[in-house]
C-alpha cells in the first residue's frame, strides 16, 4: 500500500476538522479556538503537548523508538480580515474574517501528520510539530524564536509547506534557494507650501515631488540593480489634498519592496532615500523618509529541498514533482526560521480552487481533496530524515 493510501481513511476526519477551523477563523495572535482545538487533538492522541509559545503557539513532540535527532514540521493557524463571499456550509461564521490563504487546510495536514506518527512512532528521533500563529503580517514566527522556541525544543531542521492554488491538486514544488521575497515597507512625505491653485508661483508643491518620486523610483529597479537581480518597488498609496483649487503642503506616499536577496534588499533601502532626497532638494520640498523592514526571503538550504523532493516524489510520483518552479515575490514569516535553522518550504497543488481563485480571494477555499497528499507528505519526509513510517 502506498503511503499516501495509508492515511487516506483519514480523509473524513480531516475534512471535518478543517472545514470547523474555515468556519471559525482567527487573526494573528487571537487563535485561542484554533489552538485549543489543536491541543485537545494532539492530547488525545497522547502527544506531549506544549501551548502559549509566542502568544498562541502551540508545539506537539511526537518521540519516537529510540534516537537523538531531531525535526520540526511548521503549520500557520491564523485567517484573514477579509469578507468571505462564498455560501457553501462551512463558510466563515465571523464576520469580516476568513481562511483565504488555506491556513486551515495546512493546521489539519499536520494535525492529520500528528495522527499518523503517533500511531507508528517506528522513527529513530523526535518529530515537534510547530502550529504557529500570526503568519499573515504579525510575525508569528519570530514571535516563537523569541519564546524559547529553538532552547525548548532543539531541532536540527525545520521545513514548511503551503497549498498554491493554480498547481495541480496533490503535486509539490520545491527547489533550493529563495523561495518567497522579502517584504518590506516605506512611507514618505514632502511638505511643501500651500497655495491656491490659481497662483501655483506663490507656493512650493510637494503633489510634484511626489509624481517624480513615483517615477525616478521605477528607475532603481530598471536602471541600478543588476539586470539578473530580482526586485519590485511598487508605489499603493499617494494621498494629497482635499480640494480642487488648493495645492496642498503636503504628499503623502506609502509603497513595498520586495527582493530574494540581502544585498538587494540594502541597496534598494539606500535607493530609494537617496532619490527622496534627491527629488525634495531639487523641488525645494522638505522628506521625511521610514524604511520599515518586514519579512525576509525566505530561502531553502540545497541538502534540505533535496530530502524535501525525494520525500514529495515518494506521494506524488517524479512527474508530479517540480523543481524548477520560479519563486514567488510573495513573503512568507517561515523565513525567520530558516535563518536561525536549515530547511526548506515546499508548496503543495491546491488544484484551480473554489472558482479558480488565487490566495487572499474572498471566494478561495482549500481543496479538501490535497489532505491526504499533505498527510502523506509529512510522513515521507520523516521516513526520509528519521527513518520508519512505513
Amino acid at each position: 500500500m502506498s503511503l499516501i493510501e495509508s492515511v487516506r481513511p483519514l480523509q473524513s476526519k480531516l475534512t471535518a476538522i478543517r472545514r470547523d477551523i474555515h468556519a471559525h477563523p482567527e487573526l494573528a495572535f487571537e487563535e485561542r479556538r484554533t489552538a485549543e482545538l489543536v491541543a485537545r487533538h494532539l492530547e488525545a492522541l497522547g502527544i506531549e503537548t506544549h501551548r502559549g509559545i509566542g502568544g498562541t503557539g502551540v508545539v506537539g513532540v511526537v518521540r519516537g523508538r529510540r534516537g537523538l535527532r531531531a525535526i520540526g514540521l511548521r503549520a500557520d493557524m491564523d485567517a484573514l480580515p477579509i469578507t468571505e463571499r462564498n455560501e457553501f456550509a462551512h463558510k466563515s461564521t465571523i464576520q469580516g474574517c476568513m481562511h483565504a490563504c488555506g491556513h486551515d487546510g495546512h493546521t489539519t495536514m499536520l494535525l492529520g501528520a500528528a495522527e499518523a506518527l503517533a500511531a507508528r512512532r517506528d522513527f529513530d528521533g523526535t518529530v515537534y510539530l510547530i502550529f504557529q500563529p500570526a503568519e499573515e503580517g504579525e510575525g508569528g514566527a519570530p514571535a516563537m524564536i523569541a519564546d524559547g522556541l529553538f532552547e525548548r525544543f532543539p531541532m536540527e531542521a525545520v521545513f514548511g509547506m503551503h497549498n498554491w492554488p493554480g498547481m495541480e491538486a496533490g503535486s509539490f514544488a520545491v527547489h533550493a534557494g529563495p523561495v518567497m521575497a522579502s517584504a518590506d515597507r516605506f512611507d514618505i512625505r514632502f511638505t511643501g507650501v500651500g497655495a491656491h491653485a490659481a497662483m501655483p508661483h506663490l507656493g512650493v508643491d510637494p503633489v510634484v515631488a511626489g509624481a517624480a518620486f513615483v517615477q525616478a523610483a521605477q528607475t532603481l529597479v530598471s536602471r541600478v540593480l543588476d539586470p539578473i537581480d530580482a526586485g519590485v518597488v511598487s508605489v499603493t498609496q499617494f494621498h494629497a489634498g482635499e480640494a480642487y483649487n488648493v495645492i496642498p503642503d503636503r504628499a503623502e506616499l506609502c509603497g513595498t519592496v520586495r527582493t530574494f536577496s540581502a544585498e538587494v534588499r540594502d541597496r534598494l533601502e539606500r535607493g530609494l532615500r537617496q532619490v527622496a532626497e534627491g527629488i525634495a532638494q531639487s523641488h525645494g520640498v522638505q522628506v521625511d523618509f521610514e524604511f520599515r523592514r518586514g519579512y525576509p526571503p525566505t530561502v531553502n538550504t540545497v541538502a534540505e529541498a533535496t530530502l524535501c523532493a525525494e520525500a514529495a516524489r515518494a506521494v506524488a510520483g517524479p512527474e508530479r514533482v517540480f523543481t524548477d518552479r520560479r519563486p514567488s515575490m510573495g513573503a512568507e514569516d517561515f523565513a525567520y526560521f530558516l535563518q536561525e535553522k536549515p530547511g526548506a518550504y515546499v508548496w503543495v497543488g491546491n488544484g484551480p480552487g473554489e472558482g479558480g481563485c488565487m490566495l487572499h480571494n474572498p471566494n478561495y477555499d482549500f481543496n479538501d481533496e490535497v489532505l491526504p497528499a499533505g498527510v502523506a507528505y509529512w510522513c515521507a519526509l520523516v521516513q526520509r530524515l528519521l527513518g520508519g513510517v512505513k
